[in-house]
């Protein structure tokens, strides 16, 4: 029933963004295994990044259970598809459940996505990491993947900002996958997935195809490569900011 319904709504996502004409540039998919356990680990900038990496991993015919905030599980209609489509909500308060689910799923042979930053960066670079993906991946020895997207946060993203802008490109880059080894902390793995994604990061920013054409749409580019958004530590203020609303 969750898989049936869970490619369902795949096949309506592909139709949106037909309509919408995105420019996929995919990079990396073979690094996405065709069968057993593994955990995916992407950055976070939009809210349609899980669907990006969803339509990757269908293509290998694999579908990937998401952990998102247990606040998008009570939004009407939106909450009872992702509960259906076997996605694990995470209590902030308390990560223990979320975890216990990833780590049954992982023992199914299923593959886990997991965003190491929690929330979106609006400085649109790449925030600390928790531990989760990275402990995941030692204490059930399965592959990690890195995972950068760049320009989902152009169509729907934090602060009301969206676009139905047709043609708007949107990078996928999956690197090689990190096999932690034995007697590895999760720590240590957690710090060469930062690195792995910061690489890709600064590949997906530096050959996307797009700059903003007028000053307004700054926005949408990080203040190092001389857009509008805030610096880090200026995000991280507004992050706390919403976060006590």
């Amino acid at each position: 029933m969750r898989d049936s319904t869970y490619r369902v709504i795949i096949a309506i996502i592909r139709g949106l963004f037909a309509l919408l004409a995105i420019r996929f540039d995919i990079r990396g998919a073979k690094n996405i295994p065709v069968a057993g356990p593994a955990v995916i680990a992407a950055n976070h900038t939009s809210y349609l990044d899980f669907t990006f990496i969803g339509l990757v991993a269908d293509d290998k015919h694999r579908l990937v259970r998401f952990l998102a905030k247990d606040s998008v599980f009570h939004v009407p209609v939106i909450g009872r598809l992702m509960s259906v489509m076997g996605h694990i909500p995470v209590d902030r308060s308390c990560g223990a459940g979320a975890y216990r689910h990833a780590a049954r799923a992982l023992e199914r042979g299923e593959m886990v996505g997991v965003f190491p930053e929690a929330t979106i960066s609006r400085a649109w670079t790449l925030k600390s990491f928790k531990r989760g993906a990275a402990t995941l991946a030692v204490e059930h020895q399965v592959p990690l993947i890195p995972v950068i997207t760049w320009g989902g946060h152009r169509l729907l993203t934090v602060d009301g900002r969206y676009s139905l802008r047709r043609h708007i490109p949107v990078t996928v880059l999956i690197g090689a996958p990190i096999h932690p080894r034995p007697g590895e902390t999760a720590e240590e793995v957690n710090q060469t997935l930062r690195r792995a994604m910061v690489e890709l990061l600064d590949k997906a920013q530096s050959e996307y195809p797009d700059r903003p054409r007028r000053l307004r749409d700054n926005w949408w580019m990080p203040n190092h490569l001389g857009g509008s958004a805030p610096d880090p530590a200026q995000a991280a203020v507004l992050d706390t900011a919403k976060i006590r609303l």
